[in-house]
């Protein structure tokens, strides 16, 4: 069995990506490399009215989000929901723009992590590997950085969603539109997906970490911690999803992982959207159920949210921490996330190599 991967003897000179005994007009075959593709969920090009509204019909869409008959829900999402939410989601945006680069802290944040896990990567693989990102939804799309990838030689990919747990909306969504190019590609490069990584010793550490940092920076310890998670509705639970087992075990591995006790942190639920039952406590109205039983103090991590975005600046940092002013609570602490940390990246990269083994 011979190998796709091209030797410098193959090619008539070094980068001409031409075949030493092939004919004068075969297409040009870039030297085999392998790609790694950092996936996150996405974002709005701009905070204008037609951005968002392009931005939410593409997410609002997802069967994997929203799984309900199109023929029920595209008129109810098109014709009602999206006349008006992107005026209230492009405010929440302006709310946490990144105006000196104009775009989202998603973005920001996402271009960072992949230059710190490109320049992890060649320090031990030199220039075998080519890393770059992509988002679900919005730029740059998923579909044009995996054609990129191909033209720059990379015969063999590992995908990469930033998505600790698992889920059908996060990390089975990003596959599948990976997989959706793969389709339509004449030669499809070997492919691999990064599975859950939520238990992941270097994982946890970084967790851990900013947690101590961050109680080491106030002048009184949070009486409790509060770990956010997004919510999806309860029938997925009920369906097979491991979502909500694998966030209720990074709680718990998290709380270990600090030494403390039961009842220093809970796990709770964000972003509840449409009719139906979610998963819970719902984050919104736990804190504030907190403050009316006597907690002053608490802080709040995101531990399924790789960078920050609109649903931990705007949501949590303002929302649900209003939510919890309202009732009586007096302090409220946000934990960021873990973003482009270097225990962070160090736990990626860890996580990447691992899943390129056998092949660089």
């Amino acid at each position: 069995m011979t190998s796709t991967h091209l030797e410098p003897s193959d090619l008539d000179r070094p980068g001409s990506g031409r075949l030493a005994h092939a004919p004068s007009d075969h297409p040009p075959v870039p030297p085999g490399k392998v790609g790694v593709l950092v996936a996150n969920l996405g974002t709005p090009d701009a905070t204008d009215y037609w951005s968002m509204r392009r931005y939410l019909s593409e997410f609002l869409s997802d069967k994997r989000v929203v799984d309900y008959s199109a023929w029920l829900w595209q008129p109810l999402l098109q014709l009602v929901i999206l006349s008006k939410r992107p005026f209230a989601s492009g405010k929440a945006y302006r709310g946490i723009w990144n105006t000196e680069k104009d775009e989202s802290p998603l973005l920001t944040i996402t271009r960072d992590q992949t230059r710190k896990i490109a320049e992890g990567l060649h320090e031990v693989y030199g220039d075998d590997v080519v890393v770059d990102f992509c988002m679900r939804y919005g730029n740059p799309s998923t579909n044009s950085v995996l054609r990129r990838l191909q033209a720059q030689g990379c015969e063999r990919i590992l995908f990469f969603p930033l998505y600790p747990q698992y889920a059908g909306p996060t990390t089975a969504t990003a596959n599948d539109q990976a997989f959706r190019t793969l389709m339509t590609l004449n030669w499809q490069p070997a492919f691999r997906t990064v599975p859950a990584y939520f238990a992941h010793p270097d994982y946890l550490d970084a967790l851990a970490n900013s947690v101590r940092e961050a109680y080491a920076a106030e002048a009184s310890r949070p009486e409790l911690l509060v770990a956010s998670y997004h919510g999806v509705p309860k029938r997925y639970l009920m369906q097979g999803d491991p979502y909500h087992c694998q966030c209720q075990k990074t709680t718990r591995l998290l709380k270990e992982r600090l030494g403390w006790k039961d009842d220093d942190i809970v796990t709770a639920f964000q972003s509840k959207f449409g009719p139906e039952e979610w998963v819970g406590p719902a984050t919104v109205d736990h804190v504030a159920e907190l403050a009316r039983q006597g907690t002053k103090h608490i802080a709040v991590i995101s531990p399924a949210f790789s960078s920050d975005c609109v649903e931990t600046l705007e949501e949590i940092n303002e929302e649900i921490k209003e939510s919890f002013e309202a009732a009586g609570g007096e302090r409220f602490t946000y934990i960021p996330c873990l973003n482009d940390r270097d225990d962070h990246i160090k736990a990626l990269l860890a996580v990447a190599r691992n899943e390129l083994s056998g092949w660089l």
